[in-house]
């Protein structure tokens, strides 16, 4: 990968990671909620997804994942029910005072975990990148190192994206003190998590 494709790729990164989308809707809700230092386990889960659909998409199984119907109906149908499930959860949160110590009840691999399948599930975003990435690609170089190039600087520019979401967030929380502001905050995010999934949900391959 030369030079100047490379910084092409390092622009269209960003204007890729500050998108909105599920991934910062999950970040700004962690952060929100239980400050920036517990938010950096989900985003870390959502750098393991973007990791994967990168090596899905270079190992050529994206491709099939994107021709076969039936695998494409699975995968975006288990990350609408996910989200879904996500915004009922965010709504249903106790309404308990937040502080800079509490917690969510949840492990750091149960927020990994959150954070790498938003990303892991969603169609959506192998199909962008089967449409994107090979712009990128030298056909008469090795791929690998190549891909691994566009993961280290995906994964990069997304951390830092995720991060300023997060910290945005956490800047919120010192504000929240009533009830009545954590269930504002709950129903907001979980009706955008909703929102994510039904939008998931009316996405189309193209023929």
């Amino acid at each position: 990968m030369s030079l100047s494709i490379w910084l092409t790729f390092f622009v269209a990164s960003w204007l890729i990671s500050f998108s909105p989308g599920a991934g910062a809707i999950s970040c700004m809700s962690v952060g929100m909620r239980e400050g920036y230092s517990r938010a950096l386990w989900n985003i870390a889960g959502l750098e393991l997804g973007i990791a994967l659909l990168i090596a899905i998409v270079a190992a050529g199984l994206g491709a099939v994942l994107a021709a076969s119907a039936v695998a494409f109906a699975a995968v975006k149908w288990f990350g609408v029910a996910y989200l879904v499930f996500l915004g009922v959860q965010q709504w249903r949160a106790m309404l308990e005072p937040i502080s800079l110590d509490a917690t969510s009840g949840r492990t750091p691999r149960q927020l990994v975990l959150q954070g790498f399948l938003i990303n892991a599930s969603n169609p959506k975003a192998i199909v962008f990148m089967l449409a994107v990435l090979p712009q990128f690609i030298d056909p008469h170089a090795r791929q690998w190192p190549q891909y691994t190039t566009m993961i280290a600087t995906l994964i990069g520019t997304d951390l830092v994206a995720m991060s300023v979401y997060a910290l945005l967030a956490a800047k919120v929380l010192a504000t929240l003190r009533e009830p009545h502001h954590l269930q504002w905050m709950n129903r907001i995010f979980g009706s955008l998590f909703v929102g994510a999934g039904v939008l998931l949900a009316t996405f189309k391959k193209a023929a």
